[in-house]
C-alpha cells in the first residue's frame, strides 16, 4: 500500500478548518502523522444526568492536572520524565490527564494513596 504524504499545509492543522466544517485535522506532534476524522451524526439531546457528571469531573480532574504541571513539584518530575519514556501519546498535558485521571473518583476528588 502507498504511504500518502500530505501537503504541507494540512501538516500544520489541527482541530477543524474552519466553523462550518465537521471534518477535524490533529497531527501528532512526536511522529509527525496527521490523522483526520469527521463528526457525523451529532446528537441534539440534551445531554443525560451521567454526561454531565463525566463532564464535570472532566473539568476539575483538568484543573488539577493544569495545576500539577504548573508547579514544580517532584510528582511533575516524576511525569515528564516517564511521558519522555513513552511515545504512544504526543502532548504533555495528555499524558497526564491519561496517567492521572485514574486517580480521581466520580466526584472529581484526588483518592489518596
Amino acid at each position: 500500500m502507498a504511504e500518502i504524504k500530505p501537503m504541507a499545509l494540512i501538516e500544520s492543522m489541527s482541530k477543524k478548518v474552519c466553523e462550518h466544517s465537521d471534518v477535524y485535522f490533529r497531527t501528532n506532534k512526536k511522529t509527525g502523522k496527521v490523522y483526520t476524522g469527521k463528526l457525523c451524526n451529532p446528537s441534539t439531546k440534551e445531554p443525560s444526568e451521567n454526561q454531565t457528571k463525566a463532564k464535570a469531573r472532566f473539568t476539575k480532574v483538568q484543573a488539577a492536572v493544569r495545576a500539577i504541571l504548573a508547579g514544580s513539584s517532584e510528582q511533575k518530575t516524576q511525569l515528564v520524565a516517564e511521558y519522555k519514556a513513552q511515545n504512544k501519546i504526543g502532548t504533555l498535558f495528555g499524558y497526564a490527564m491519561h496517567k492521572l485521571n485514574g486517580n480521581y473518583d466520580a466526584n472529581g476528588d484526588l483518592i489518596s494513596d
